[in-house]
């Protein structure tokens, strides 16, 4: 039933009807993330809306609770890599229209090297958001937590919380 909840939604919905449904989705533990996840937005009007798609997002992998990817991304030739948060412009989100970002996405086989990490830059807990107890991705150096609420066992909804923006921004991770 969740996953047609999810289905009616896509691919743009309020804000008020992703927040109903995240709030009826049972929390997820950690160990229910191991693996490598295709990401895609639910377009609720937020300003980022877009431009993770149009960059180049791939989605996210989980190697273990303190070893997180928490972006990746695939360049023009198919490769997925991971990318370092700090060097990617999100304060920029919102002003830069997004076929600008979608021009740029051409550009990620010259960059990657600059963007490439190797190492882990986020890590999961245990939090409570909306009065539930699940499993969230915390950035190293960014002041975002992702939230995450299991859909099914290959699907989870995430709730990008900004500690400056009041309004969350939501995508949606299925596990490759």
């Amino acid at each position: 039933m969740s996953l047609d909840s999810l289905t009616a939604l896509e691919p743009t919905c309020t804000r008020a009807q992703a927040l109903e449904l995240f709030d009826s989705l049972p929390p997820v533990r950690a160990d229910e993330l191991t693996g490598r996840w295709h990401g895609r937005e639910l377009g609720t009007g937020h300003p980022m809306d877009g431009a993770l798609d149009a960059s180049g997002w791939y989605g996210k992998q989980f190697d273990g609770a303190e070893r997180v990817h928490p972006l990746l991304f695939r360049d023009g030739s198919g490769e997925i890599f991971a990318v370092d948060p700090r060097r990617v412009p999100l304060g920029l989100v919102g002003t830069v229209p997004t076929g600008l970002v979608a021009r740029g996405r051409g550009l990620l086989r010259v960059l990657k090297p600059a963007l490439r990490t190797r190492d882990y830059r986020a890590r999961l807990r245990e939090v409570e958001h909306r009065g539930v107890v699940t499993t969230a991705m915390v950035y190293d150096h960014l002041p975002i937590i992702d939230v995450f609420r299991r859909v099914d066992a290959n699907t989870v909804l995430g709730l990008m919380d900004f500690r400056d923006k009041p309004e969350p921004y939501f995508f949606v991770l299925e596990r490759d």
